[in-house]
């Protein structure tokens, strides 16, 4: 089982919390808690995603991975819209340039599961003799 999709998603939280917790030093509480939502909004839909993708299905087929895919997207940008609604009707104050900080550095971090698969590869191919 590939866990690059986990690791992504736990360093997304990680991220996050490390954002939130330098955020919080430098500007104060507000935008501490602000950037943490930021980055909350962006990692759990994507948590959602990730377990959708990883869930064990009956069908193994490509099909069934496919259909797990498109339902796991639709339920991510759902719960982005319903956290960003959540936040901006029941959050006061808020700094929106923390949260939207947040949540654009914690989005960023999914780019690393690019670099982490890379090195797996590699990794691979070294292993084979190549």
């Amino acid at each position: 089982m590939d866990l690059t999709i986990l690791r992504v998603v736990m360093w997304q939280f990680l991220v996050g919390v490390v954002l939130a917790a330098a955020v919080l030093g430098v500007f104060g509480r507000v935008a501490g808690y602000s950037a943490l939502l930021g980055s909350l909004t962006c990692a759990v839909p994507n948590a959602f995603l990730a377990l959708r993708l990883m869930a064990p299905r009956r069908d193994p087929g490509a099909q069934a991975l496919l259909r797990a895919a498109w339902i796991g997207e639709a339920g991510k940008l759902a719960l982005t819209v319903l956290f960003f609604t959540l936040v901006f009707t029941q959050v006061r104050p808020l700094s929106a340039a923390a949260l939207f900080a947040g949540f654009i550095v914690t989005q960023l971090v999914a780019f690393s599961g690019f670099l982490m698969r890379h090195g797996q590869e590699q990794e691979t191919d070294n292993s084979n003799g190549s």
